[in-house]
């Protein structure tokens, strides 16, 4: 017996409708953790959850063995004549048949048993398409747990690409620079949301709550502004100067995606902020405005074994046209240090090509856009440079 089979994992979902078809299964030797859970399923019932052998037709069970355990609690006998017919026939067809055609190897048949999970929606009807959906899912999750799909490599390219049909596409990690970064420091909420609203849909958008909108509404008006846009990645500006750790715990609980600590805060305190925001799964931004030396502050911060996930390089609005543009110092932060970087002041649409080629990674503009009388417009204008959407072009199903 191959050793490598003692436990593999596929899971497939075909068709649509109440009928639709999700299956989860285990394939694996009898004399392993497969053929223990196979044992127990079908010795230890539970109520609207009972296993029953797959069979082509009443006394002839697969090979190899199968049971299938509805994964929705089967409450009448309607539900149960869906579970133990149509269901049941169309797992036993598609092992049987996948033995035929070599997906699982004939030789082995004997050796292994098969555990699958299977989804009967209580409104499905149609018998046929409930055959044919758990068929055709039934067959692909073995295909896909004997060819050990996918593999890590897939995992990591399509997880910020996926949507889930119940959530959508949920940003949570800055995987694709540039981004545009728009800055609310509006202090009404409910200009705010009127301004959100007029924002076009796009994988290179990200929210900045400013610390006026964060003061006046707190933290959790976050949540506020996920009722117009709910899967959008938003920046909580808090300018922490001190207590880093609870400040960064607040922004996580509020469902921010990452909060902002400032560069001038004591080394402790932008530590905390940064280990908390680890922690929490969330982004910490250290804010440069008003730091002198950002470069010799980086690295102080990493002396204290921590870096930020992103460096904001922030030239303030009263030195505007005195001080260089804040891009300027991108490429030296990038080279010493393992960060994204964001550049704040003096960005417009005729200079963000010069920032992103200095190395900009976030651009983050406000009342250029936010005070727009055609905010959409402005908006777009800034978007000119950015990337196409994620998998804009791709043509897909499923894989």
């Amino acid at each position: 017996m191959n050793m490598e089979l003692d436990m593999r994992v596929g899971e497939a979902l075909i068709g649509e409708g109440y009928e639709v078809a999700h299956v989860d299964l285990l394939i694996g030797d009898k004399k392993g953790p497969v053929g223990q859970a196979f044992a127990n399923a079908l010795s230890q019932l539970s109520a609207g959850h009972t296993p029953l052998l797959a069979v082509i037709r009443p006394n002839l069970i697969t090979k190899p063995p199968a049971i299938i355990v509805p994964k929705v609690t089967v409450k009448d006998l309607e539900q149960a004549e869906l579970v133990f017919g149509p269901a049941q026939a169309a797992v036993a067809k598609a092992i049987a048949d996948a033995v035929e055609e070599g997906v699982i190897p004939k030789e082995i048949a004997e050796d292994l048993v098969v555990i699958v999970s299977v989804f009967i929606h209580p409104k499905a009807k149609n018998k046929h398409k409930i055959y044919y959906y758990n068929y055709g899912a039934t067959k692909l999750a073995l295909r896909r747990a004997l060819k050990g799909f996918p593999d890590v490599e897939k995992v990591l390219y399509e997880k910020d690409r996926s949507a889930h049909p119940f959530v959508g596409r949920k940003l949570t990690k800055l995987w694709d620079p540039p981004y545009l970064q728009i800055a609310f420091d509006l202090t009404s909420l409910e200009e705010v949301v009127k301004v959100l609203k007029q924002i076009p849909e796009s994988d290179h958008i990200i929210y900045e709550v400013g610390t006026p909108l964060a003061k006046r509404y707190g933290a959790e008006v976050i949540l506020k502004l996920r009722e117009v846009k709910p899967n959008a990645f938003f920046v909580l500006d808090l300018k922490t100067l001190d207590t880093g750790n609870l400040e960064a715990r607040m922004a996580a609980d509020a469902t921010a995606n990452a909060v902002v600590v400032s560069g001038l805060a004591p080394i402790p305190t932008i530590v905390k902020a940064i280990k908390e925001a680890e922690k929490t799964g969330i982004y910490s931004v250290v804010d440069m405005l008003n730091v002198e030396e950002p470069i010799k502050r980086l690295e102080k911060i990493s002396e204290a074994g921590v870096l930020p996930n992103v460096v904001e390089l922030h030239r303030a609005i009263d030195v505007e046209g005195i001080a260089p543009p804040p891009w300027n110092y991108a490429k030296e932060v990038k080279e010493k240090f393992n960060v994204l970087v964001g550049v704040a002041g003096g960005l417009r649409p005729e200079n963000l090509n010069e920032a992103i080629a200095a190395g900009a990674d976030i651009l983050v503009v406000g009342r250029a856009i936010t005070r727009a009388r055609d905010v959409e417009g402005a908006a777009r204008r800034f978007l000119t440079v950015m990337k196409p959407d994620t998998d804009q072009f791709r043509i897909m199903t499923d894989f």
